[in-house]
């Protein structure tokens, strides 16, 4: 399901040239968070260093919502660009802020957070590959009764046969990149050094 108007996200265009002028966009041989390998990596932190830019991209993104289309009552992302962009989200549309963070291998409330029964949420993430983090996200949402409004990235980079999450998903930009397991590289098969990325690893006391 899509929000965005046009497959290649509300922005495509705009997303493009900031993220080439903010060096966001990175070529090369890159482990991912998921596990998965791909020929190019969008280092998102790059993006949110941008503050003033960011929130530009934010309002595309939350432009439905901010014209009054339906209520927020509280956005939602993981740790840790996910949560970087619920809580912009959050105060541009003045609703609760909450972020999941990983406890035990898995993402979880802490920390006093709670949702309520039927609040509509706005989940973030900063960029979608297996769309692993945003499933576990919105897992949390549902069991605690609450109901997922849509879900708002950067960058959508996942394949075609990656399963649907089961809710809207508005993009900046849609662009689905290589990615593939260790087994079958292209890159590993032809012996290119690899660079390890993302945050997945991290987790808060």
């Amino acid at each position: 399901m899509s929000l965005n108007g046009e497959p290649a996200g509300v922005a495509p265009g705009w997303a493009e040239t900031w993220m080439r002028e903010r060096g966001a966009l990175l070529e090369g041989h890159f482990l991912l968070s998921s596990g998965l390998h791909s020929d190019r990596y969008l280092e998102k932190f790059r993006l949110l260093e941008d503050p003033a830019r960011a929130e530009e991209a934010l309002r595309l993104l939350l432009e439905p919502w901010l014209r009054g289309a339906e209520p927020v009552a509280a956005c939602l992302g993981p740790l840790t660009g996910g949560a970087f962009m619920a809580w912009a989200a959050a105060r541009l549309l003045g609703t609760r802020f909450l972020f999941a963070e990983r406890e035990a291998g898995r993402l979880s409330l802490r920390r006093g957070f709670r949702l309520e029964p039927d609040e509509p949420v706005l989940v973030t993430e900063d960029v979608l590959t297996t769309g692993g983090s945003a499933r576990e996200t919105l897992e949390l949402v549902h069991q605690a009764g609450a109901r997922p409004l849509a879900l708002v990235v950067l960058a959508d980079r996942r394949a075609p046969d990656v399963q649907d999450l089961g809710v809207p998903v508005r993009a900046l930009w849609s662009l689905p990149l290589g990615a593939w397991p260790p087994r079958t590289c292209p890159l590993c098969l032809a012996g290119t050094p690899l660079t390890e990325r993302g945050s997945r690893r991290l987790a808060g006391p």
